[in-house]
């Protein structure tokens, strides 16, 4: 039999059993399933698929936040032999019809009610869509809609007919048959539906186990969207790798998810830990100047020994000793808040700042920075626990082959590239792809002398100004959103004389400084153009600018009165700012720039 994603479940199934492998919150506690129990519900709906009629690479499209369902339908979908079709919860009725008139699905799986009620009234502009399966709630009485219990329970009904076809199923599963079809979120334009085989998964899987760091049993929190592959890695790395998954209960509580379930490793986003900083700062700030200093003393001091770390240098006696003191004196409650046994923290999806790994690592908190994309399944790169670069994302993973191109984009081949490109879109897979079997990332970077990956920016975000000068913006916004005061910011200046730049704020930084500095006002359109508040971020740009050669000094600078957001349309689900929405919805402010 070759092994596929569904083979490596029900191997983990029949290997593992008893032992816990999901917690999901309920009624003020965590309740736990094994992985018989989960191997149990999974058969029921993938038995409950086939009785749908659901054929061999039929598509199959999940439309729900990040929780034990959405993993349990998504290996039932791997074991009718179907292709599964993430689609991010927040996206548009509109954005949702797209994705499965494109991918050709014929079963949408959705999270509750209110998504149901979003998508019943566009139904007809799905032709090709048979059925809807809610997670949660009600059918509201619709044709053609289930419910979780009644899919489960046709697959209990049917199960002694359908057995032997489903067991076919699963070793007729092919390690070149498509698992999977990821549609990128999309920042410059409509997503496209990457083709990801089991063969590509598995390979990325074996190159990542091969890294030190995760061990059997080691609890994590799940809390980024399914939808996006780098936390699709990381659910399936729970079933590889033997891990207990515990399902956040929402961004929100994700601070609480943490203390109760004390994760030994966390995945998140650049912006996951911008955040945490701000806070920290911030809270830093509004405190007694005894405190303060107390903090910067130990700052110091973990400064100094991240340094020689970095270094490969030893730690004194004398400093590992103060360090200690730092810690039990001034770190631990952020050792607490993210439940006491961390270890480390991964970083993907978008930049991280080296300020930001600098900060963590000086209060005892390791946060290593890897690098892929969709069509990678998603990495290609990693830093090591016991081998990082701070700044870097890392060496290429085992089975990975890396180079750079003469115009400076990263160039990258291997077994988990989903070389079989875009669905439908034979132009942008020979673009991307090519006949040389390089995967074309779209990112400009460098390798140094050790292997270490350096992605300087996007190569169809670079700003050439009207005299011809290349300027990368995400280095600049990283450099000014290491700041606490920043929330976001966009680097604008392409076929103009000189970089500008449009920046929000930290909610938190601001109402702490407003407060300090006895400002009154409460409107926020009013507070962004306050004297005082422009100064402050003024100062932030000054302090950018030193940092940056004279041609790629931000000249002149705005304030919005409200952060970007997913809702408002500037952000991805994964939280990277959509330059064209963006550059088009402020584009009255960023000509006054200019004028």
């Amino acid at each position: 039999m070759m092994e596929t994603l569904a083979t490596m479940f029900w191997s983990r199934v029949e290997r593992s059993g008893n032992v816990v492998a999901q917690l999901v919150r309920h009624e003020g506690g965590w309740r736990a399933s094994t992985w018989s129990q989960v191997g149990d519900v999974v058969r029921e709906l993938a038995l409950g698929l086939v009785a749908l009629g659901r054929q061999r690479g039929d598509a199959v499209a999940l439309l729900s936040r990040s929780r034990a369902e959405w993993v349990q339908a998504d290996f039932a979908i791997f074991a009718a032999g179907d292709v599964t079709v993430p689609i991010y919860p927040t996206y548009t009725p509109e954005q949702v019809a797209y994705i499965v008139n494109d991918s050709g699905a014929r079963t949408l799986v959705v999270e509750n009610a209110t998504q149901l009620a979003r998508l019943l009234p566009i139904r007809s502009a799905m032709p090709g869509l048979e059925q809807i399966v809610v997670i949660e709630g009600g059918t509201q009485g619709a044709p053609a809609v289930l419910s979780w219990a009644e899919l489960c329970g046709l697959g209990r009904e049917r199960a002694d007919s359908l057995r032997r076809e489903l067991a076919e199923r699963v070793a007729a599963g092919r390690s070149d048959d498509v698992a999977t079809i990821v549609y990128t979120s999309g920042t410059t334009g409509a997503p496209r539906g990457v083709i990801q085989t089991h063969g590509n998964h598995l390979a990325a899987l074996r190159s990542v186990a091969q890294i030190p760091g995760v061990e059997p049993g080691d609890v994590h929190v799940l809390f980024l969207p399914l939808a996006h592959s780098f936390a699709r890695l990381e659910s399936f790395m729970g079933v590889h790798r033997g891990l207990v998954t515990a399902f956040a209960e929402s961004l929100e509580n994700v601070g609480q998810n943490l203390r109760e379930v004390r994760p030994h490793f966390i995945f998140a986003v650049p912006r996951v830990f911008e955040k945490v900083r701000a806070r920290i700062l911030a809270e830093v700030d509004a405190a007694s100047v005894l405190r303060r200093r107390v903090f910067a003393a130990a700052m110091r001091v973990g400064r100094e020994a991240s340094k020689r770390e970095q270094e490969k240098r030893p730690v004194e006696r004398a400093l590992r000793l103060e360090r200690r003191v730092a810690q039990v004196a001034v770190f631990s409650r952020l050792g607490r808040a993210l439940g006491g046994r961390l270890r480390f923290a991964v970083s993907g999806g978008a930049p991280l700042a080296r300020e930001i790994c600098e900060f963590f690592h000086a209060a005892g908190i390791l946060i290593v920075e890897g690098y892929g994309l969709t069509e990678a399944c998603p990495v290609l790169t990693f830093n090591r626990i016991d081998h990082f670069k701070f700044g870097s994302v890392g060496q290429a993973v085992p089975g990975v082959e890396l180079k750079i191109a003469p115009d400076g984009e990263i160039l990258a081949r291997g077994p988990n590239v989903a070389s079989r490109g875009y669905i439908g879109q034979p132009e942008a897979t020979a673009e991307t792809f090519g006949p040389d079997g390089w995967l074309r990332t779209g990112d400009i970077g460098r390798i140094d002398e050790e292997g270490f990956v350096y992605v300087t920016d996007r190569k169809k975000e670079l700003i050439v100004t009207s005299g011809g000068v290349n300027i990368a913006p995400q280095p600049i916004e990283n450099i000014l959103r290491s700041d606490p005061f920043v929330g976001q910011a966009m680097i604008c200046g392409d076929r103009h004389p000189y970089p500008t730049a449009l920046i929000t704020l930290n909610p938190d930084a601001l109402a702490g400084f407003a407060r300090d500095q006895g400002i009154l006002v409460t409107d926020a359109a009013e507070l962004a153009h306050h004297p005082k508040v422009i100064d402050r971020v003024g100062r932030v740009v000054e302090a950018t600018n030193q940092r940056l050669p004279s041609y790629a000094q931000i000249e002149k600078f705005t304030v919005l009165p409200r952060d970007f957001t997913e809702e408002g349309g500037e952000l991805t689900p994964t939280q990277k700012v959509k330059r064209k929405v963006v550059a088009e919805k402020y584009a009255a402010v960023i000509d006054g720039l200019y004028a």
